[in-house]
Protein backbone atom coordinates (compact mmCIF):
# COMPACT_ATOMS: atom_id res chain seq x y z
CA UNK A 1 0.00 0.00 0.00
CA UNK A 2 1.58 3.13 -0.85
CA UNK A 3 1.91 6.08 1.35
CA UNK A 4 0.01 8.94 1.28
CA UNK A 5 1.38 12.54 0.84
CA UNK A 6 1.62 13.99 4.78
CA UNK A 7 -0.59 17.08 4.59
CA UNK A 8 0.99 20.74 6.11
CA UNK A 9 -0.04 21.37 9.68
CA UNK A 10 -1.99 24.83 10.00
CA UNK A 11 -3.35 26.71 13.13
CA UNK A 12 -7.12 25.54 13.04
CA UNK A 13 -7.36 28.45 16.26
CA UNK A 14 -5.60 30.79 18.12
CA UNK A 15 -6.68 32.58 21.00
CA UNK A 16 -5.71 36.39 19.92
CA UNK A 17 -7.44 38.10 22.93
CA UNK A 18 -5.34 36.33 25.43
CA UNK A 19 -2.11 37.14 22.98
CA UNK A 20 -3.68 41.19 23.04
CA UNK A 21 -4.35 41.04 27.48
CA UNK A 22 -1.71 38.89 28.13
CA UNK A 23 2.46 38.72 27.75
CA UNK A 24 2.75 35.03 26.76
CA UNK A 25 6.61 33.81 27.49
CA UNK A 26 6.49 30.07 25.86
CA UNK A 27 4.19 28.43 23.82
CA UNK A 28 2.80 25.36 24.17
CA UNK A 29 1.18 23.13 21.45
CA UNK A 30 -0.51 20.37 22.52
CA UNK A 31 -3.53 17.97 21.35
CA UNK A 32 -7.21 17.50 22.31
CA UNK A 33 -9.75 15.03 22.12
CA UNK A 34 -13.12 16.38 19.75
CA UNK A 35 -16.21 14.79 19.39
CA UNK A 36 -18.33 14.90 15.91
CA UNK A 37 -19.37 18.02 16.01
CA UNK A 38 -16.75 19.98 17.19
CA UNK A 39 -14.42 18.50 14.27
CA UNK A 40 -16.88 19.63 11.74
CA UNK A 41 -16.63 22.77 13.41
CA UNK A 42 -12.67 22.78 13.46
CA UNK A 43 -12.69 21.61 9.59
CA UNK A 44 -15.55 24.58 8.08
CA UNK A 45 -13.16 27.21 9.78
CA UNK A 46 -15.85 27.74 12.71
CA UNK A 47 -13.51 27.22 16.12
CA UNK A 48 -14.14 29.38 19.05
CA UNK A 49 -11.84 28.66 21.90
CA UNK A 50 -12.11 32.21 23.83
CA UNK A 51 -14.08 30.49 26.85
CA UNK A 52 -11.58 27.64 26.91
CA UNK A 53 -8.79 26.74 29.86
CA UNK A 54 -6.55 23.95 30.78
CA UNK A 55 -5.88 22.20 33.85
CA UNK A 56 -2.57 20.81 35.45
CA UNK A 57 -4.02 17.39 36.99
CA UNK A 58 -1.17 14.72 38.09
CA UNK A 59 1.31 16.50 36.55
CA UNK A 60 -0.61 16.28 32.91
CA UNK A 61 -2.35 19.43 31.26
Amino acid sequence: MAKQPERPQKIVAENRRARHNYFIEDDLEAGIMLEGSEVKSLRTGKANIGESYATVEGGEL
